[in-house]
């Protein structure tokens, strides 16, 4: 009787203290930050379409399309495994998607001063989608920093870090920060 409500109790300590929890966290965590990359994707794939629509309408702001083209090359560049996930690899990651942001907000100054453009059909629903694609980047980012603190949470708060450290050993996940150069507005030259 003392040895079956011995193991009545270590079963419930063991399932209290994130033997499931902990590998749940991370997947969650690797689900969120595919999710972060697909949303960076998908904005990488309508910069084409995007930058030929203004081609037609402003050859001559040839710089501005040149630098959008740059920076969604160098941030195609950049790709970070999420089993691998580092602090300085984020920072790298996010440093190249920043670019293109920036690029794209110079691009967007380039359509206000062309109201044909702005006119355009095929331009609208582009920006209109881009514009969608930035929101969905921001949630998925939303998503992956809740992840990454309920993770990290389970792997550095006790009773679950005791698990974690004799039987997980999962590391930290590092979170996504905003940088100087996300925070600037882009500044626009003509």
């Amino acid at each position: 009787m003392k040895s079956l409500l011995t193991i009545v109790l270590g079963s419930l300590f063991l399932v209290s203290c994130g033997l499931q929890s902990i590998p749940q966290s991370n997947n969650n965590v690797e689900a969120a930050w595919a999710e972060v990359l697909n949303q960076y994707k998908r904005r990488t794939d309508l910069i084409p379409n995007l930058v030929n629509t203004v081609k037609g309408y402003a050859s001559h702001e040839k710089e501005t399309l040149e630098g959008v083209m740059e920076a969604r090359a160098k941030a195609t560049s950049v790709t970070v495994d999420p089993k691998n996930l580092t602090p300085e690899k984020l920072q790298e990651f996010q440093q190249a998607q920043s670019g293109v942001s920036q690029a794209l907000g110079r691009l967007m100054v380039v359509s206000e001063r062309y109201p044909d453009l702005k006119a355009n059909q095929n331009f609208q629903g582009l920006q209109a989608q881009l514009e969608g694609t930035e929101n969905r980047i921001a949630i998925a980012r939303r998503r992956y920093i809740e992840a990454v603190q309920e993770f990290n949470n389970l792997v550095t708060v006790f009773p679950t870090s005791l698990t974690n450290s004799l039987i997980h050993h999962f590391d930290k996940k590092p979170q996504f920060s905003v940088d100087e150069t996300e925070q600037k507005t882009p500044e626009v030259k003509f």
